[in-house]
């Protein structure tokens, strides 16, 4: 209790706390985004496995176990086991000069930005909301956002494992800690709402979009994102998130597509905009969107 007691009236150590977990988390978010594609796809492989022995075809040779644990984390390009010690966030890869300590081979900057991101992000969420219920449910929303931005951006999926666990927490914390439409958790009224509406305005328009063009504008891992955040923001703040995650996409795509870095028939991954503005406007509502408030009152 005098931890707890010693966090609350120093805004500062529970800030610098929250980064160095932040740290750490994201050393595990590194692995989360690495290989929880890989795990959907090797639930996929087995859902064909039971398909084939239905119409008795030869059962192939089934597949090592892997998951967030198993196995060891190891260099992709010589297979050596990473020590504790070159796991350490961010230090490791500056000691090793972002190489294998065993055959030199590079490793990929992404992995020290992921977790300085979110140290960064942990630390500004709890300088934000100081030491409480908000705090420590904005940044678990924040881990999780990092992990579907990253994923997306690898493999263009937003899994359900994760968009998921994010809803339904966000109802759950709704009934049992929500206070009101400005707060987070917002009001179990505002949460439903939110999960419902945000749902619902992503599958229209992508079905409208379909409809139009003929194509598929998003995915449906897009429609869940949405209403996550809705559940944990609430109604009124589904329209800022919207605009601010469109203009946000529409800038960066037409500036890719004049830089000639990506066609315009190439897809580019919603969800890291909706991830991106969700949290802006977690963090800063109260400034962007205080006339909303009253609509849910």
């Amino acid at each position: 209790m005098e931890l707890v007691e010693v966090l609350r009236a120093e805004p500062w150590l529970f800030a610098l706390s929250a980064g160095l977990f932040g740290l750490l988390a994201g050393s595990f978010l590194n692995v989360v985004i690495h290989r929880l594609p890989k795990m959907m796809e090797r639930e996929w492989r087995a859902d064909c496995r039971a398909l084939d022995a239905a119409a008795d075809a030869p059962a192939p040779p089934a597949e090592p176990a892997y998951n967030l644990v198993v196995p060891r984390s190891a260099c992709p390009a010589c297979g050596a086991p990473i020590t504790a010690l070159q796991n350490i966030p961010v230090v490791s890869w500056l000691a090793l000069r972002g190489r294998c300590a065993k055959c030199r081979a590079p490793i990929s900057v992404r992995y020290p930005l992921v977790e300085l991101i979110t140290a960064i992000v942990s630390a500004s969420v709890a300088w934000h909301f100081g030491w409480g219920w908000e705090a420590l449910c904005a940044i678990g929303i924040s881990w999780t956002l990092i992990a579907l931005t990253g994923i997306d951006i690898d493999t263009q999926l937003l899994p359900d494992s994760l968009t998921l666990p994010l809803l339904w927490a966000g109802l759950v914390a709704a009934a049992f800690l929500g206070r009101g439409a400005a707060t987070i958790p917002v009001d179990l009224k505002s949460a439903v709402l939110g999960a419902v509406f945000g749902y619902l305005i992503l599958w229209s328009i992508f079905h409208l979009f379909r409809l139009v063009t003929g194509k598929d504008g998003m995915g449906y891992g897009d429609f869940k994102l949405f209403a996550a955040l809705g559940a944990w923001l609430g109604w009124q703040m589904l329209l800022p998130v919207m605009l601010f995650s469109a203009a946000t996409g529409a800038i960066l795509g037409i500036v890719l597509i004049v830089l000639r870095r990506r066609g315009r028939d190439v897809p580019i991954p919603f969800g890291p905009y909706l991830a991106t503005a969700g949290w802006v406007v977690m963090m800063w509502a109260p400034a962007l969107v205080a006339p909303w408030w009253s609509l849910g009152r």
